[in-house]
């Protein structure tokens, strides 16, 4: 009878710790991979946009040869890459 207790109370104690290990460090969660899509889109989406009415402003007021609006729009997106290279890279490594 005492051997089928200490069995039982073996297996509790590692249910108790696999749980607390689980409760720990949970993992990775959809969700989380749903909102970095997010915090992607939108550093990328931001500049890229100031950069079209940086470029409208600049095409008004400054006109040149070239569109000022196209060359920011450029710019806006590799600032919004680099942005969101550095998210990830810094996400990556936990």
């Amino acid at each position: 009878m005492k051997g089928r207790r200490d069995r039982h109370a073996d297996r509790i104690g590692r249910d108790a710790t696999r749980k607390q290990a689980a409760r720990d460090d949970p993992g990775p969660s959809p969700l989380r991979g749903i909102g970095a899509f997010g915090v992607i889109g939108w550093s990328v989406a931001v500049p890229t946009v100031g950069g079209a009415f940086l470029g409208l402003w600049l095409d008004r007021i400054w006109p040149q040869a070239f569109q000022w609006t196209i060359a920011m729009i450029l710019g806006g997106l590799v600032v919004g890459a680099l942005i969101a290279w550095a998210w990830i890279d810094r996400e990556g490594r936990g």
